[in-house]
């Protein structure tokens, strides 16, 4: 396996940030989640290195109230860059609590989990819409590979800087940028389970990034629950399948 470099990587990541931009969006400005931890942190710095802390704007989405919500908006100070504060606890109180039970639906756990992640997406598009935005995607490597995201929750967006970097990798980035360390090296978390991803996963992601990095693992219990996880989800990292009743139309005259 070839070493990885963070700081060749680092700006490999900013220079594909630029030129996404001059192709998808020439002018635009950036719209990022800011939870204060380190996926968001370090996609809200490489955004700012890339196009300039004028055209990054932080979206706090805290749901109710938000334990480490000074964490949010340290990054925020730290980068510099203009920011909203917008709680979704009343959309999703109003879903949940009203819309719901009148309804006659029954609300089940996985539902209150990944309802707020998909309301702070619609969020986010909002916001862009209204200030000439692309939205980011803050989602690595090691999540996506086991699928601990939100389809069309954190798990969407307009382009994902961290798509190809695992959590050791996003951390080894991250202490190259002017996000305060101590938000570099925090326990990931999801915000919504009072638990930490590993304690949500039953692994470490030490030993899923070495995994995924060299196919080599200590645990093979580890081991099944990983490639469980990863086959399971796979899905979320596909298009959307549709059917066409005939392939061998040439959709395209």
């Amino acid at each position: 396996m070839k070493e990885f470099d963070a700081v060749r990587v680092k700006e490999e990541c900013i220079n594909w940030i630029r030129d996404w931009f001059e192709k998808n969006g020439k002018g635009c400005n950036a719209i990022v989640g800011i939870s204060g931890g380190k996926d968001s942190s370090v996609v809200a710095a490489l955004l700012c290195e890339a196009l300039g802390t004028d055209r990054v704007i932080g979206v706090m989405m805290p749901n109710g109230v938000q334990p480490d919500i000074d964490d949010s908006k340290e990054v925020c100070a730290a980068l510099g860059i203009k920011n909203y504060t917008i709680n979704i606890h009343d959309m999703t109180s109003a879903l949940l609590d009203v819309q719901f039970k009148e309804a006659g639906i029954e609300v089940t756990k996985q539902t209150k989990v990944n309802l707020s992640p998909r309301i702070r997406m619609s969020v986010l598009y909002a916001v862009s819409q209204s200030n000439n935005g692309r939205v980011a995607n803050t989602c690595n490597l090691s999540e996506d590979w086991v699928g601990y995201s939100t389809r069309y929750g954190d798990a969407a967006g307009d382009f994902s800087p961290l798509a190809g970097l695992t959590v050791t990798e996003v951390r080894a980035i991250g202490a190259l940028t002017a996000v305060p360390k101590h938000l570099v090296v925090k326990a990931p978390s999801d915000g919504l389970t009072g638990l930490t991803d590993e304690d949500n996963l039953g692994f470490t992601y030490d030993a899923l990034d070495k995994y995924i990095r060299t196919g080599l693992i200590d645990d093979e219990e580890t081991k099944e629950k990983i490639d469980h996880k990863h086959e399971l989800n796979l899905f979320k990292m596909k298009a959307i399948p549709g059917f066409h009743w005939n392939d061998k139309d040439d959709l395209t005259k």
